[in-house]
């Protein structure tokens, strides 16, 4: 008989539930389509009894995070807000489950909590995207990539989504063969299925069906430098254009000038690490090449209808 390898799955409030199917469904089409107990699964929470997702569905689950049994494979999953759900059983239990031998793992935005635990530093991991911005700030020693899973690290990461269910397939395939992770793949009408180094978004190229290079590379001055913005005559020097044709390729492209685009950026970067991390606004408007937090304030509620303070207040 193949020996039955146990994963448990650490359900943080606000999880997401795409993510969450995408980590269990694999492992039980494994066992239907292999007619063997090749996995088994809990689920786990502070309480022990229930955790509630980021669509409001409620998921009953198995154990606290107090008492899990002895797994081969414990993995964190978390979903919006992650910064406001650091839990200290959550770390502690991680903490012990390594100590005692499992592998440990996060599924979308929980390479948060890992880094937060100081497990992921000097390692390559996966976070969802949208965590980008916020992760890079408070980890600068973990090595973030985009990639949509890091399975050849100590710790496993998968950015969530779909991702999550490339990670399965990918840990099923490596220990039960190629064959039975193409029969779940199947079994689960997924056709597309990536390998880690895949990246998590379409390239800005075929996102905009562009091949432009000067439009390529002013975007990427532009991300690169938000903490002290160029002007686009600055940027269009850098790239051996004129101010005038950098004009005409932004508006031919993105319907924008390169002013507009840049500011957008700069204000989505800030929304994320508004959203994401625990720093001040004033922090965040620096972050973001802002001169002071009153011109920062006036400018993104022009762009989100909201103060940035307010927007904090939000977040539960």
């Amino acid at each position: 008989m193949t020996k039955t390898e146990r994963f448990a799955i650490l359900l943080v409030p606000k999880f997401t539930h795409i993510a969450f199917s995408c980590a269990i469904e694999p492992l039980r089409i494994a066992n239907w389509v292999s007619g063997e107990p090749l996995y088994e699964f809990v689920l786990a929470s502070r309480d022990g009894d229930r955790e509630t997702c980021s669509n409001g569905t409620v998921s009953l689950v198995d154990h606290s995070f107090r008492d899990i049994p002895k797994c081969d494979r414990v993995f964190a999953l978390s979903g919006v807000h992650v910064h406001k759900h650091v839990d200290p059983d959550l770390l502690s239990a991680l903490r012990r489950e390594r100590a005692k031998g499992a592998k440990i793992g996060a599924l979308c935005s929980a390479a948060f909590i890992l880094a937060k635990a100081g497990m992921l530093d000097g390692m390559r991991a996966a976070i969802h995207w949208d965590f980008h911005d916020g992760f890079l700030e408070d980890f600068p020693d973990v090595n973030l990539v985009s990639s949509v899973f890091v399975a050849d690290e100590p710790i496993i990461t998968a950015s969530g989504g779909t991702a999550t269910a490339d990670l399965m397939l990918h840990l099923i395939g490596e220990t039960h063969g190629a064959e039975l992770a193409t029969a779940v793949a199947d079994q689960m009408v997924y056709n597309a299925v990536r390998e880690g180094t895949a990246e998590q978004r379409v390239p800005l190229q075929s996102r905009h069906g562009m091949r432009n290079p000067h439009l390529v590379r002013a975007i990427q001055i532009m991300t690169d430098s938000i903490e002290r913005p160029r002007s686009p005559s600055v940027i269009a020097e850098e790239i051996g254009i004129s101010t005038r044709q950098l004009e005409q390729i932004f508006g031919r492209y993105l319907n924008c000038s390169p002013k507009k685009y840049l500011m957008d950026l700069r204000l989505q970067r800030a929304r994320n690490l508004l959203v994401q991390t625990d720093q001040s606004v004033t922090e965040i408007a620096l972050a973001c090449g802002f001169e002071s937090p009153g011109h920062f304030a006036r400018v993104y509620r022009g762009k989100f209808g909201i103060t940035p303070t307010a927007q904090q207040s939000k977040i539960s």
